[in-house]
């Protein structure tokens, strides 16, 4: 029986790390010149298994505008605008970079422990490196982010002190600008770092006999889909092959182009996620089937807000 990768790869772009712009050479996938769209916003979505085997999802967002530059903390599917815990490092008021809270949620005690105050940041609101946040349930240690988290769980936790698994099952980033976009991600916990390049360019792209926007989406400088007559063909989905795993890419780019709202400026969707062979194939063999269960799918929503209309 042929191994389900293998069934799908036939019709799968496959991103090597040692790939380059295939088909599209003479078009280079980032130029220099451009200037990507500001990231506003990033929510990641953590999966926490407690040792009692209580599950739980943590969201962490980090946000940076005009007046704000800070985090949020939620607990499994609470709306946004009622975090548990909310830090803004630019108010005079309420800045506190570094400090501890304990609070409660539902049936869970919760305990965050944090230090932003040597943080280092690029363009984007989440921060490079130079910071921690620390968060235990139910005196367990269910999340640690950062790269001088270290020294306080030696400091405040003897050896003993319960650690809980936990995944990062969904990322969502959004940024505002114009039509050109760059990320990184893993998109599982033992690949590595993957660059992600998304373009709507303007006319011609260098296609012959090919007029209007063309979609371009690299990843690590390997052109993985260029979607020509984009006002017609503004939703989409392509099936990439990356690390081992099957992922679906998925475009919606209709409000780029048909935003009739004028005070509003139009909203693209983009949508990597890992799929498991569950999800496409009904039969597997059975020493596949506990490695498809114990895997964590995982996926990347981007929201991509451009200032001007790119209707024609």
């Amino acid at each position: 029986m042929r191994d389900v990768i293998s069934c799908f790869r036939e019709n799968a772009v496959n991103v090597s790390p040692y790939s380059s712009c295939s088909s599209f050479s003479n078009n280079a996938c980032i130029s220099p010149s451009l200037i990507p769209s500001i990231q506003n916003s990033v929510s990641c979505v953590y999966k926490i298994t407690l040792c009692t085997q209580k599950q739980l999802l943590i969201t962490i967002t980090w946000i940076k505008n005009h007046s704000n530059q800070g985090l949020s903390v939620n607990f499994n599917d609470d709306d946004p605008a009622t975090a548990i815990f909310r830090l803004n490092t630019n108010s005079r008021f309420f800045r506190k970079k570094k400090g501890s809270k304990f609070l409660e949620s539902g049936d869970s005690k919760i305990e965050l422990f944090w230090d932003l105050s040597n943080a280092k940041y690029d363009s984007a609101p989440e921060p490079l490196d130079g910071y921690y946040l620390l968060i235990l349930v139910d005196s367990e240690i269910a999340l640690i982010l950062g790269d001088t988290a270290e020294e306080i769980v030696t400091k405040k936790f003897i050896a003993s002190t319960p650690m809980a698994k936990s995944s990062l099952i969904s990322r969502r980033e959004h940024c505002s600008g114009n039509t050109l976009y760059t990320t990184r991600t893993h998109f599982c916990e033992t690949g590595g770092s993957h660059e992600i390049f998304i373009r709507c360019s303007g006319e011609n792209e260098g296609l012959k006999n090919v007029k209007g926007p063309v979609l371009t989406v690299c990843i690590d400088k390997k052109t993985v889909i260029k979607v020509k007559r984009l006002q017609w063909n503004f939703r989409g989905n392509q099936t990439i092959f990356i690390d081992g795993l099957l992922v679906d890419l998925l475009w919606d780019v209709h409000d780029w182009f048909f935003n009739s709202s004028s005070s509003s400026s139009g909203c693209a969707v983009f949508m990597f996620r890992t799929r498991s062979a569950l999800d496409s194939r009904l039969w597997l063999e059975e020493e596949n089937v506990q490695k498809e269960k114990d895997r964590v799918d995982f996926s990347l929503l981007i929201y991509a807000c451009t200032l001007d209309s790119l209707s024609p």
